[in-house]
């Protein structure tokens, strides 16, 4: 445990060792809530973006039975396949 000092603008300073073991650089954001034993602070880690080409192709689905085509899903030909039945 670590004890810190408020700052007269309300700052304070986590010890160099606990940034470092946490990834906190500078600009790194904290969400301060107040709880009925004191204050918590949670690291906001941003989520890298990813673009839809960069994601192509990284899930591979299992081929089963028979190529369907798009007209399969027409609901158009089921009911006339239904009607010629």
């Amino acid at each position: 445990m670590s004890i810190v000092t408020v700052s007269s603008k309300g700052q304070i300073v986590l010890p160099a060792a606990m940034r470092s073991r946490l990834g906190l650089d500078t600009g790194s954001k904290l969400v301060v809530s107040e709880e009925p034993n004191g204050v918590r602070l949670e690291i906001v880690r941003a989520v890298p973006k990813a673009s839809i080409a960069a994601l192509a192709g990284s899930v591979k689905a299992r081929s089963k039975g028979v190529p369907r085509h798009l007209s399969a899903f027409d609901p158009s030909t089921l009911v006339r396949r239904k009607k010629t039945k």
